[in-house]
């Protein structure tokens, strides 16, 4: 069963504008996609229909990367990562409103902590957590926060250009512990609560048979 899912690729490199990128990324199915540009910055909009939003997140960057030599994607929209402008508009607020919160002069406290740039005048919070927030502390359910894998697919593309220029020994330790952590995680996995509840059930029905 597949679903279609609306997200922004940013991309750097290549002029993807042109008759020929246009073209290119047509013939490898972008067709899907509007291509654009805002303050010098090019983005292509996607509505892409794929099983999951990872999946059609990470066939688009195939693709677009695929289709445009030196085309690189740097990042998937909405981004994560907002300021207390970006809050007010999204929430239908003003900025001040939105800093009183923040800093617990006005609602009930507990207002998610900066996830970056905290001791800068520009702070950055992570909008799934002020979504929830809002929802669960003021009971003001707003713009729906991008799902889980939005962010997982920003991660993989931090990650990308993080090692980039790593030698090989570097990189090989990178993935070696990659490697690791994605074992840890499948190891706590299986041992949640879920898993363990459905080990029970099995249990329990071979024991009545």
């Amino acid at each position: 069963m597949t679903e279609t899912y609306g997200f922004t690729l940013l991309v750097a490199g290549t002029d993807v504008q042109t008759d020929e990128a246009l073209n290119a990324l047509a013939e490898a199915g972008c067709d899907d996609a509007t291509v654009g540009s805002s303050g010098g910055v090019q983005h292509l909009d996607f509505d892409r229909e794929a099983s999951s939003y990872l999946a059609a997140v990470l066939s688009a960057v195939d693709d677009v990367e695929t289709a445009v030599p030196g085309v690189r994607v740097v990042r998937v929209l909405p981004d994560e990562y907002v300021t207390l402008a970006e809050i007010a508009q999204r929430t239908g607020r003003t900025r001040e409103s939105v800093r009183l919160l923040s800093i617990g002069e006005r609602g009930p406290g507990g207002f998610p902590p900066p996830a970056a740039r905290g001791a800068e005048r520009n702070k950055l919070w992570r909008w799934v957590e002020v979504a929830s927030w809002f929802a669960s502390a003021l009971g003001e359910p707003v713009h729906q926060a991008p799902p889980p894998a939005h962010r997982a697919a920003n991660a993989l593309l931090d990650l990308r250009a993080s090692t980039a220029e790593l030698d090989r020994a570097e990189l090989s330790r990178v993935r070696h512990e990659l490697g690791s952590l994605v074992r840890r995680v499948a190891l706590i996995e299986m041992a949640s609560p879920a898993s363990l509840d459905a080990k029970d059930a099995r249990w329990s029905h071979a024991d009545s048979v």
